[in-house]
Protein backbone atom coordinates (compact mmCIF):
# COMPACT_ATOMS: atom_id res chain seq x y z
CA UNK A 1 0.00 0.00 0.00
CA UNK A 2 1.06 3.57 -0.67
CA UNK A 3 0.03 6.97 0.60
CA UNK A 4 -0.25 9.57 -2.15
CA UNK A 5 -0.09 13.18 -1.04
CA UNK A 6 -0.83 15.80 -3.67
CA UNK A 7 -0.44 19.53 -3.17
CA UNK A 8 -2.58 21.22 -5.82
CA UNK A 9 -4.24 24.52 -6.67
CA UNK A 10 -7.53 24.76 -4.73
CA UNK A 11 -9.68 25.42 -7.80
CA UNK A 12 -8.52 22.08 -9.27
CA UNK A 13 -9.76 20.03 -6.31
CA UNK A 14 -13.15 19.06 -7.78
CA UNK A 15 -11.55 17.97 -11.07
CA UNK A 16 -8.99 15.83 -9.22
CA UNK A 17 -11.68 14.29 -7.00
CA UNK A 18 -13.75 13.41 -10.09
CA UNK A 19 -10.72 11.96 -11.89
CA UNK A 20 -9.92 9.72 -8.92
CA UNK A 21 -13.58 8.72 -8.56
CA UNK A 22 -13.65 7.75 -12.26
CA UNK A 23 -10.90 5.18 -11.63
CA UNK A 24 -12.60 3.84 -8.51
CA UNK A 25 -10.76 5.75 -5.79
CA UNK A 26 -13.34 7.43 -3.58
CA UNK A 27 -11.81 7.72 -0.10
CA UNK A 28 -9.59 10.72 0.48
CA UNK A 29 -8.70 13.40 2.97
CA UNK A 30 -8.43 17.04 1.93
CA UNK A 31 -6.81 19.82 3.92
CA UNK A 32 -6.56 23.52 3.13
CA UNK A 33 -2.89 24.43 3.41
CA UNK A 34 -0.60 27.32 2.54
CA UNK A 35 2.85 27.18 1.07
CA UNK A 36 5.16 28.02 -1.76
CA UNK A 37 7.81 26.44 -3.91
CA UNK A 38 9.37 28.03 -6.96
CA UNK A 39 6.39 30.37 -7.08
CA UNK A 40 7.80 32.24 -4.07
CA UNK A 41 4.57 34.11 -3.39
CA UNK A 42 3.61 37.38 -5.01
CA UNK A 43 3.07 41.08 -4.31
CA UNK A 44 -0.39 42.58 -3.86
CA UNK A 45 -1.69 46.10 -3.49
CA UNK A 46 -4.05 46.93 -0.60
CA UNK A 47 -5.24 50.50 -0.01
CA UNK A 48 -2.30 51.87 -1.91
CA UNK A 49 0.31 49.86 -0.01
CA UNK A 50 2.24 46.97 -1.48
CA UNK A 51 2.70 43.83 0.57
CA UNK A 52 4.15 40.41 -0.09
CA UNK A 53 2.02 37.28 0.13
CA UNK A 54 4.60 34.62 0.99
CA UNK A 55 2.31 31.64 1.47
CA UNK A 56 -0.20 30.82 -1.23
CA UNK A 57 -3.41 28.85 -0.64
CA UNK A 58 -3.19 25.21 -1.72
CA UNK A 59 -5.19 22.03 -1.23
CA UNK A 60 -3.50 18.92 0.15
CA UNK A 61 -5.11 15.67 -0.92
CA UNK A 62 -4.20 12.39 0.82
CA UNK A 63 -5.26 8.99 -0.45
CA UNK A 64 -4.17 5.44 0.39
CA UNK A 65 -4.13 2.97 -2.50
CA UNK A 66 -2.95 -0.57 -3.12
CA UNK A 67 0.39 -0.89 -4.89
CA UNK A 68 -1.22 -1.83 -8.22
CA UNK A 69 -3.31 1.40 -8.30
CA UNK A 70 -0.51 3.90 -7.60
CA UNK A 71 0.40 4.74 -11.20
CA UNK A 72 -3.25 5.11 -12.26
CA UNK A 73 -3.92 7.44 -9.31
CA UNK A 74 -0.84 9.57 -10.05
CA UNK A 75 -1.78 9.79 -13.72
CA UNK A 76 -5.35 10.86 -12.85
CA UNK A 77 -4.12 13.55 -10.44
CA UNK A 78 -1.54 14.93 -12.88
CA UNK A 79 -4.03 15.05 -15.74
CA UNK A 80 -6.73 16.77 -13.67
CA UNK A 81 -4.51 19.21 -11.74
CA UNK A 82 -2.33 20.33 -14.66
CA UNK A 83 -2.64 23.94 -15.85
CA UNK A 84 0.84 24.31 -17.31
CA UNK A 85 1.55 27.30 -15.08
CA UNK A 86 3.94 27.60 -12.17
CA UNK A 87 2.44 26.39 -8.89
CA UNK A 88 0.53 23.37 -10.26
CA UNK A 89 1.83 21.41 -7.28
CA UNK A 90 3.63 18.22 -6.37
CA UNK A 91 2.83 14.59 -5.64
CA UNK A 92 4.57 12.57 -2.94
CA UNK A 93 4.31 8.78 -2.60
CA UNK A 94 5.17 7.00 0.66
CA UNK A 95 4.89 3.39 1.80
CA UNK A 96 2.11 2.49 4.26
CA UNK A 97 2.83 -0.39 6.60
CA UNK A 98 -0.54 -1.02 8.17
CA UNK A 99 -4.15 0.18 7.89
CA UNK A 100 -7.06 -0.62 10.20
CA UNK A 101 -10.70 0.29 9.58
CA UNK A 102 -11.91 1.22 13.05
CA UNK A 103 -15.58 0.34 12.48
CA UNK A 104 -15.05 -3.25 11.29
CA UNK A 105 -11.51 -4.11 12.33
CA UNK A 106 -10.59 -4.89 8.71
CA UNK A 107 -6.91 -4.47 7.98
CA UNK A 108 -4.65 -3.46 5.10
CA UNK A 109 -6.11 -3.81 1.57
CA UNK A 110 -9.56 -4.73 2.92
CA UNK A 111 -9.55 -1.52 4.97
CA UNK A 112 -8.91 0.88 2.09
Amino acid sequence: MKKIEAIIKPFKLDEVREALSDIGITGMTVTEVKGFGRQKGHTELYRGAEYVVDFLPKAKLEVIVSDDRVEAAIEAIVKAAHTGKIGDGKIFVSPVEHVVRIRTGETNDEAI
